[in-house]
């Protein structure tokens, strides 16, 4: 059975830090793209940031900068350090995974996680 459970998020103060964590189980992690998205009340949930198999990591450019995504392969988790928070960054956060790969024709799993609230607020 498939699962992502994220973690660490909260309510954190203007220009503060937070960490997500993202636990992976029941898929072989090690050969996933992970990414992280958000979504804020009202709006469409948007991709944040992504760590591919060989550790390559890309931001959004709202982010980058602040943003940190890594993995522990071993742990089968995935982190986004979030730094110098601003209230625009509230929002829940989904943990996604995805791998594409080729029998006869292009598959993609895709798996997501329940979502973790972050409100940066005064």
């Amino acid at each position: 059975q498939v699962q992502l459970v994220e973690s660490g998020g909260g309510l954190v103060q203007p220009g503060g830090s937070l960490r997500l964590s993202c636990a992976a189980s029941g898929f072989t992690f090690s050969t996933y793209v992970m990414k992280w998205y958000r979504q804020a009340p009202g709006k469409e949930r948007e991709w944040v940031a992504s760590i591919t198999s060989t550790t390559l990591t890309s931001y959004a450019d709202s982010v980058k900068g602040r943003f940190t995504i890594s993995r522990d392969n071993a742990k089968n988790t995935v982190y986004l350090q979030m730094n110098s928070l601003r209230p625009e960054d509230t929002a829940v956060y989904y943990c996604n995974a995805v791998r594409t790969y080729y029998t006869t024709t292009y598959i993609t799993n895709s798996y997501w996680g329940q979502g973790a609230q972050v409100t940066v607020s005064s």
